[in-house]
């Protein structure tokens, strides 16, 4: 059987939640853990510009940003794990975890292991991840300005993207499966808005069959439209594609083991501390695991230092 490793604190994910977690915890002198997951770095190692990170006027990309984490938190003498949780167990003292390599134990423990984007399946797809294909408009959306766009999906994620990118870009053409939108009415009332404006082109009952570019990057994209038992396929000239399809929380491994919803980890959220903590004590979340409305690298940082933060008060009762 693996070696046991006892931590007072131990991360789990590498993303700017778990980084900034590692920080203020072993600021605090708790000698955190940090285990990386699979994803180290997590979704920000696949973007390449960001502008939005305080302090830095000049772009940097989503891997220099994260390097640099990394470099704070072993400056700071976080012990970094590679590893992969495949189990925990968390009905007894010391919280029990199991990884790929080896099994852990730890007083308290911060989930931070992201969400993961839900992409189409097409090869093209991720032929253009980058250059092109995105799934965050606040992210990318900038580098669109003036330019043609594309939007796919129907409910909330895909409604906000495609309002916020109007703004700024010539045009946004939206491509929804289905007949009827998902979206909340205020922002369906806006998005008439926008079609009344001819900002936005509606492409009901259309799928993704393609996505066409060449070294640059996106320049095409290739629909299947539905309409009374017909057929017809679109060519639409784009010079970017943003997918809005969902999230998916990195939770499968806490199912029936802390209360969630929708596959969001539960947080108490209170408004004086503890916010952080899940439905058992001494267990605490942040990062895209507890939120799925602003998913930004700066509010998983936040909710990771409030994470450590929780975690310290929680330790200190302890003694």
């Amino acid at each position: 059987m693996f070696n046991i490793k006892h931590s007072r604190i131990i991360i789990l994910g590498s993303g700017p939640a778990g980084y900034t977690a590692a920080i203020y915890a072993s600021r605090a002198n708790l000698k955190p853990a940090l285990i990386t997951g699979i994803n180290k770095g997590g979704q920000l190692m696949n973007t390449d510009e960001i502008e939005n990170w305080p302090g830095d006027a000049n772009k940097i990309s989503g891997l220099e940003l994260m390097e640099r984490m990394h470099e704070h938190v072993i400056k700071l003498n976080t012990k970094v794990i590679s590893d992969n949780i495949k189990s925990v167990n968390f009905d007894k003292k010391p919280f029990h975890l199991i990884g790929e390599n080896r099994e852990y134990t730890a007083d308290s423990v911060i989930i931070a292991t992201g969400a993961n984007p839900r992409y189409l399946g097409l090869k093209s797809e991720s032929l253009f991840k980058g250059k092109g294909v995105s799934t965050c408009a606040v992210c990318d959306g900038f580098f669109y300005k003036a330019k043609e766009v594309a939007v796919v999906g129907g409910g909330n994620t895909a409604i906000e993207e495609t309002l916020y990118l109007s703004n700024f870009v010539e045009k946004v053409h939206l491509i929804h499966r289905g007949i009827n939108f998902s979206a909340e009415k205020i922002l369906l009332d806006r998005l008439a808005k926008k079609i009344k404006n001819k900002k936005v082109i509606i492409y009901l009952n259309s799928t993704v069959k393609n996505i066409l570019g060449n070294s640059t990057g996106v320049t095409n994209v290739l629909i299947e439209q539905k309409n009374l038992q017909k057929e017809k396929e679109l060519n639409i000239k784009v010079s970017g594609i943003f997918v809005a399809i969902g999230y998916t929380p990195n939770t499968d491994i806490f199912i029936n083991k802390l209360k969630m919803k929708d596959g969001y980890i539960e947080v108490m959220r209170e408004t004086h501390g503890n916010y952080t903590q899940t439905s058992i004590p001494g267990v605490f979340a942040a990062g895209d695991v507890i939120d799925h409305v602003y998913r930004q690298a700066i509010t998983s940082s936040a909710s990771g230092c409030m994470a450590a933060l929780d975690s310290e008060r929680y330790l200190n009762s302890l003694m």
